[in-house]
């Protein structure tokens, strides 16, 4: 296999097939209502992730219970993942997350719940507080995040208004593996600003950090964000689909062989979106991918020399 898939993760971790339910709940951002910012960042759409989700007026259990038996028809799975996807979910007040993860726990076969939120909306007392919660009422399920990092060049993270940089990135994930919690990271492998060696850097600092697992986008435009109003001036130059290829590969060379990979690029809703993966479906881009993979025989983690003191050509002590 020419590369650590998630669902062998997931397969290795549980045992069967594990797969992911999204739940939707009512959650804001700090980079949407003042606390930072009120813009955003500068490519994230009014709707985050939430378009191919259930209602965030449903609750928790009826999301997964709605989502649970399509899901496992479709895709064989036997356990699942109660996956609070949109927006940063850990912005949300602690007791809102504890009534949370104990109705995902009551939900027979999910055995863990994941978490998607920025570096900045994790805390040591946070991380802490729910792990014993957890703990405390003996409930039978697992706890991640996956943290939406985009890229480790704090120059980008700037000019892209994540307002906040890679130090917030690293301490939440330390943060993360002193409670045990698996840690997930998103990253856009071809924003403006970022080149080759930003790509590289990426899989150098999360193979460091030892991350669990990572996700890879292509930068799709949404209407009414601050990139669109770029892109139809002009001023946002996304590279061709053969770059982002390349860059895809290489960064797969230089990661650890042991975290896994969730996906080699993402989706995006086709209605009022500008450009989304170069107007092909994503399944034909992910076909391309393996396609080249083949062809120059691709092995993840090829390239994984460089921590350890391996990067030198000859080391004593």
């Amino acid at each position: 296999m020419s590369y650590f898939k998630y669902s062998r993760y997931l397969k290795n971790k549980y045992g069967v097939k594990t797969y992911k339910i999204p739940v939707n709940v009512e959650v804001n951002c700090p980079n949407r209502d003042g606390n930072l910012d009120y813009r955003g960042c500068f490519y994230c759409g009014e709707n985050g992730a939430v378009f191919e989700n259930m209602e965030h007026d449903r609750t928790v259990i009826e999301q997964l219970e709605g989502l649970k038996d399509d899901i496992s028809k479709k895709y064989n799975a036997e356990k699942f993942i109660a996956y609070f996807q949109n927006f940063s979910n850990t912005y949300l007040p602690l007791e809102k997350l504890k009534k949370y993860i104990k109705e995902a726990a009551s939900v027979e076969d999910v055995v863990e719940v994941c978490f998607s939120t920025r570096p900045d909306c994790i805390s040591d007392q946070y991380l802490k507080e729910l792990t014993l919660f957890i703990k405390n009422n003996n409930l039978d399920i697992n706890l991640s995040i996956e943290l939406g990092l985009q890229t480790v060049n704090y120059h980008t993270l700037k000019n892209i208004n994540r307002k906040h940089t890679l130090a917030e990135f690293i301490d939440a994930v330390m943060t993360a593996h002193k409670y045990n919690v698996s840690v997930g990271v998103h990253l856009i492998l071809n924003l403006p600003g970022d080149n080759m060696d930003d790509v590289i850097e990426n899989a150098k600092v999360l193979s460091a950090l030892k991350v669990d697992n990572i996700k890879l986008h292509a930068l799709y435009i949404r209407e009414n964000t601050v990139f669109a109003k770029k892109y139809k001036k002009g001023e946002i130059e996304i590279e061709d689909m053969e770059e982002y290829i390349d860059k895809v590969i290489t960064f797969l060379e230089y990661l650890s062989p042991d975290i896994a990979v969730q996906r080699l690029l993402g989706r995006a809703p086709e209605d009022e979106t500008l450009f989304v993966n170069w107007d092909k479906h994503w399944a034909q881009i992910h076909q391309l991918i393996l396609n080249k993979m083949e062809k120059i025989e691709f092995k993840q983690g090829s390239k994984y020399d460089y921590l350890d003191g391996k990067a030198l050509n000859t080391f004593s002590v």
